[in-house]
């Protein structure tokens, strides 16, 4: 009792009244679990995966967090949600039945299932809130140690805004005084992200506090399988801090003791908060009572032993057995406030479903309606009715079953014309607008700073512009974002001190200092983390990927976290951050910048820029770094040394996202291509014109978003005839640009020939100049795909090479 209050100066019965309410918030979490599984398995709810056995520790946990802190967490910490007032009953069941309205369910507005837990971050126009006067947690997402990256990210914006003069705190930091809390599950620590997001932490020196929740099992899976000597914390001993090397503070604590957790959480808040050392609370024996998920039951492969062992040391029985021995409370007392605390549980329940059937109800009542209509004028009566009467039997009627009777009604009635039709049609149209974007919308931004609003600004010249290697104008501009921008920063292996492997950014370091312009580890998967992490905090990282192609290594946090934070927190988080990498046209399998098609499919939600240049490159940062949407760059690994021309206004041009630039007119055939390949078009054009073929060659410059304005089906209705030139392998994105301009834009009514792809081939590419020819698409290559084009359309003029 008195270590729990070691810390306050507060009086018994105060005392009493916070540790009451503290065990109220545990049995309200459990009872949440406990309901949560019965209505999975009745069939009201899709899946479920509780918190229970976890809630004690998560009691200690939220005494110690703070407004400003962020949580980057996962689907265990419902309790910890509720304790800092972020969750309550209804929400969580609103949760579990994914409610759209993200009012109701403000974790997701029904995007994720239940167990994934946020806070907003921007008002209703996009903006920031005071992320300073509130408790924040980052989105969670489901994959096993997926929020470790990110975490280290959260934690190192405590560093920099400590530490870097000139930024705009305000909304942000109080001194850098804010922790990053991660939680994490015994078994998920076998991940290797979380040991790269481990050791990061530790060379970083950066205030973050990691919770290990073990329960001894992964799933079904004991801990002897899972880690080394069964215990994390005794295996990362090595990491423990002494007066020699800096490292962590190493906590290790029994989960069902209230007064110890308490403790451990005060003195890892202390270290953390004021000398920026990262935690480690190893939280051990703990249970789960009802198992991992609804998809199985612990009883399965846990023994006889170890489940009376679990009966006996849940967390919530011990803190209430500690509160009698105490003088807390009386048995009789808790008894009589878990019942009310069930009945809440309940009633709260209830009122979830109600929220989730509202928006349906009014939906069905319309549809009802309207199919009457169409049954009392239709031949097909018979059938119409009996979707009207299966639709009315139906008394959790959902949104979908709803959209599709009245889809089946109109089949139905293929054949009648008639206005009872026609208002179907018009209110099935009218209720997909309303319901879709529920779904779909904030995959990109919607706000004012949507990356498609940022007007382009050319690069000016004057007289006195000179030739230089296209080095000097990435370097350049980045010289000048840094010099007006203070909340921007770079890193990445070999980003600072020698200032990049292509000396784009040669001298900043020692102009801007390490903590802007620094060297990391190799470790590219935390290289995202931490921009993600920071950009969530307001600051402007650039994350660099030395080569495309270790992007893969990457590909899983860009993929499930940053491509998809605005959509699945439904527009109320945002993650700005911008990725620096370089590919294309590299002899060799492991750096050519080949694998296109893959990483445009898994990033939907990332504007993926392919500038042919490094001036083009140069603007889409100034561009995006006035967006407020995440984006991957990929410069041309063999364009440093070329000569371009230096622009006047450096840091002002902007490359605009989404559109396409025709860089030579022509009548004969539209060529698309993007990045280092257009420079062998480009050759291959000149030899192309001297025997009468006049090819019109478009840069799309920007894959994804892809031509917002439709000027390639434009140059197609001239040319007639469409060829797409990509080094990926055959389907890649040369499949994708194909489908957006053939399916999306229409440009099938204008050709007189087969639309064609020009790709590399199957294999990645081999190394040499000769690997490189015979794997990716040459001069020649290009030359005689277009001749064999135009052979096919007047034979006689063109005649066959061979």
């Amino acid at each position: 009792m008195q270590d729990v209050a070691q810390n306050k100066d507060i009086s018994f019965e105060d005392f009493k009244k916070e540790v009451l309410e503290d065990y109220k918030i545990a049995v309200t979490s459990r009872e949440c679990s406990l309901l949560g599984r019965r209505e999975v398995l009745t069939g009201k709810a899709k899946f479920g995966i509780f918190g229970d056995g976890k809630e004690v520790p998560q009691l200690a946990w939220a005494k110690s967090f703070k407004n400003g802190d962020f949580r980057s967490g996962y689907y265990r910490d419902q309790t910890f949600m509720m304790a800092i007032g972020q969750l309550t009953i209804e929400q969580f069941f609103s949760g579990l039945y994914a409610n759209t309205n993200i009012e109701d369910e403000p974790m997701s507005g029904g995007r994720q299932m239940g167990g994934h837990f946020m806070t907003h971050s921007l008002n209703e126009d996009g903006s920031w809130k005071n992320l300073t006067e509130q408790k924040n947690s980052s989105a969670d997402i489901s994959p096993t140690a997926g929020q470790m990256p990110r975490l280290l990210g959260l934690a190192q914006a405590s560093k920099i805004y400590r530490n870097v003069e000139g930024i705009d705190t305000e909304k942000f930091s109080k001194n850098g005084d804010e922790i990053a809390w991660g939680t994490i599950g015994n078994a998920s620590t076998s991940e290797g992200l979380f040991w790269e997001t481990f050791n990061s932490a530790g060379v970083l020196q950066v205030p973050m506090v990691i919770n290990v929740w073990d329960d001894e099992y992964g799933i079904s899976v004991h801990a002897k399988h899972q880690t080394t000597k069964e215990n994390i914390s005794k295996i990362l001993s090595g990491f423990q801090r002494d007066n020699e090397d800096k490292g962590y503070e190493i906590i290790k604590v029994k989960g069902w003791d209230y007064a110890a957790l308490i403790d451990a959480y005060q003195r890892a808040e202390k270290i953390a908060r004021e000398e920026h050392v990262p935690v480690l609370i190893h939280v051990i024996e703990l249970t789960q009572p009802q198992g991992h998920s609804t998809s199985g039951s612990h009883e399965r492969y846990k023994s006889k032993e170890r489940l009376e062992w679990e009966t006996e040391h849940d967390c919530n029985l011990k803190m209430r057995e500690w509160m009698i021995s105490k003088g807390i409370a009386t048995d009789e007392e808790l008894s009589d406030l878990e019942k009310s605390i069930k009945k809440e549980v309940r009633d709260g329940k209830k009122a979830a479903v109600k929220a989730f059937g509202t928006q349906a109800k009014t939906f069905k009542k319309e549809a009802l309606e309207l199919l009457e209509d169409l049954a009392n004028t239709s031949d097909e009566n018979e059938k119409i009715q009996s979707l009207i009467n299966g639709l009315k039997e139906d008394t959790d009627t959902i949104k979908s079953r709803i959209f599709a009777d009245c889809r089946k009604a109109l089949r139905y009635a293929r054949h009648e014309q008639n206005k009872a039709k026609s208002n179907l049609i018009n209110w099935l149209e009218d209720f997909s607008e309303k319901v879709q974007p529920d779904y779909s919308q904030h995959l990109w931004s919607d706000y004012e700073g949507s990356a498609k609003n940022i007007a382009e600004v050319l690069p000016a010249y004057d007289d006195n512009s000179e030739e230089v290697d296209a080095r000097i104008i990435m370097r350049d501009n980045f010289d000048a974002i840094f010099k007006n921008k203070p909340e921007t920063l770079i890193f990445g292996e070999d980003a600072g001190e020698i200032g990049d492997v292509n000396q784009g950014l040669e001298g900043l370091q020692e102009k801007y200092g390490e903590l802007r312009v620094s060297d990391t580890g190799i470790r590219e998967a935390t290289i995202l983390g931490q921009g993600i992490g920071m950009s969530l905090r307001g600051l402007r990282p650039i994350a660099e990927i030395q080569y495309l192609d270790y992007l893969l290594y990457a590909l899983q946090i860009m993929s499930d976290d940053l491509a998809t934070t605005l959509y699945r927190t439904k527009g109320k988080q945002k993650s700005p951050l911008i990725v620096r990498t370089r590919g294309h046209r590299l002899e060799g399998i492991w750096h050519s910048g080949s694998p296109m098609g893959g990483i445009l499919h898994l990033v939907r939600g990332i504007n993926l820029l392919v500038p042919r240049n490094m001036t083009k490159a140069a603007g889409f940062y100034n561009t995006m770094l006035e967006s407020d949407e995440p984006s991957l760059i990929v410069e041309c690994l063999n364009g440093y040394r070329l000569k371009e021309k230096l622009p006047s206004n450096l840091g002002e041009f902007r490359t605009p996202v989404g559109q396409v630039e025709t860089i030579r007119d022509g009548q004969d055939i539209t060529v698309v291509s993007y990045g280092s390949t257009l420079r062998i078009i480009e050759q291959a054009a000149e030899e192309l014109a001297e025997i009468g073929i006049d090819i019109e060659l478009i840069d799309v410059q920007s894959l994804s978003p892809f031509d917002l304005n439709h000027d390639i089906v434009k140059s197609v209705e001239k040319t007639n005839r469409l060829l797409v030139i990509d080094e990926d392998v055959p389907g890649g994105a040369s499949a994708f640009i194909l489908q957006k301009i053939i399916d999306e834009q229409n440009a099938y009514q204008y050709l007189d020939s087969k639309p064609q792809t020009l790709t590399a081939k199957e294999h990645r590419p081999a190394y040499g100049t000769d690997g490189d020819y015979f794997s990716k698409p040459s001069a020649e290559d290009v030359f005689e795909k277009v001749y064999a084009i135009m052979h096919e359309f007047n034979p006689q003029k063109f005649p066959a090479i061979r």
